[in-house]
């Protein structure tokens, strides 16, 4: 077998989040994914799973690989990525998230609307509590959590200048437990690795961190690997057997249509 080329924009946000555009909605995400023919892509609403799963299932209908994930924001308010495969994890990590989320009612008028879609674009809930704040839980925690249950954990825009590993400790931890590392488009991998060579180890990623309809796959990753599915990309952030991840792609996503 010949390693494939996939392309995937693995960190993305609803109208769940409250930073997320009103017109992020589960049905429109996966339309524009599609326009743009990426083959994967996943939901990573902060502090919350709760609209993976009818993302997911349009993912199916339309061919697409849908992550069900979501967006941390740790105790020490750096932002992590926990990716899992299955419904079941899912619903285990939310029950953890529920019970480390402090109860602060959100501000509508101040941080955004935090609504539960489905299908059809209709509104179906609401989440109380308000989704940016941080989690009584550590890193550290949090990689616990996320292994026991299953998952993969991915510090987010470790370079950023907010809300990152390097912005909250100054530095990458050389001992940080994590399946691989995301850095913000603003930076090459080999030029990043220039400065932080001890971070060699990792595979790296490259997301959009979409909040809006029309930055969706502006930044991406290609996952070499051998089909599309969950397994296969755990065994490509881990580096198996000759699979690895492309994080500066030769051409940009253009709308395909047909």
């Amino acid at each position: 077998m010949e390693l494939k080329k996939y392309r995937a924009d693995l960190h993305l946000h609803t109208v769940l989040s409250p930073c997320g555009d009103i017109y992020m909605s589960p049905s429109a995400i996966v339309e524009q994914a599609k326009k743009l023919h990426l083959d994967a892509i996943a939901i990573t609403d902060h502090n919350t799973t709760r609209q993976v799963k009818v993302t997911r299932q349009l993912g199916i209908e339309n061919g697409l690989l849908v992550i069900g994930g979501v967006e941390m924001t740790t105790m020490e308010e750096a932002h992590a990525l926990a990716y899992f495969e299955t419904d079941e994890q899912l619903d285990a990590f939310q029950e953890f998230l529920d019970a480390h989320l402090p109860h602060i009612p959100n501000d509508e008028e101040r941080f955004g609307y935090q609504l539960i879609v489905d299908k059809e674009e209709e509104v179906v809930g609401e989440e109380e509590w308000l989704l940016l704040s941080a989690l009584d839980a550590g890193l550290d925690e949090l990689y616990d959590k996320v292994h026991e249950i299953g998952g993969l954990f991915v510090p987010a825009h470790v370079n950023k200048p907010a809300y990152s590993l390097m912005s909250q400790l100054g530095f990458v931890p050389p001992d940080i437990k994590a399946d691989a590392l995301e850095i913000s488009k603003h930076v090459k991998k080999e030029d990043f690795l220039k400065k932080f060579a001890y971070l060699k180890r990792f595979s790296f990623i490259k997301s959009s961190d979409a909040h809006f309809i029309h930055i969706i796959g502006e930044v991406h990753s290609i996952l070499n690997m051998y089909d599309l599915s969950f397994d296969e990309f755990r065994r490509t952030l881990n580096g198996e057997d000759g699979r690895f991840v492309e994080t500066e792609p030769k051409e940009k996503l253009q709308l395909l249509y047909g």
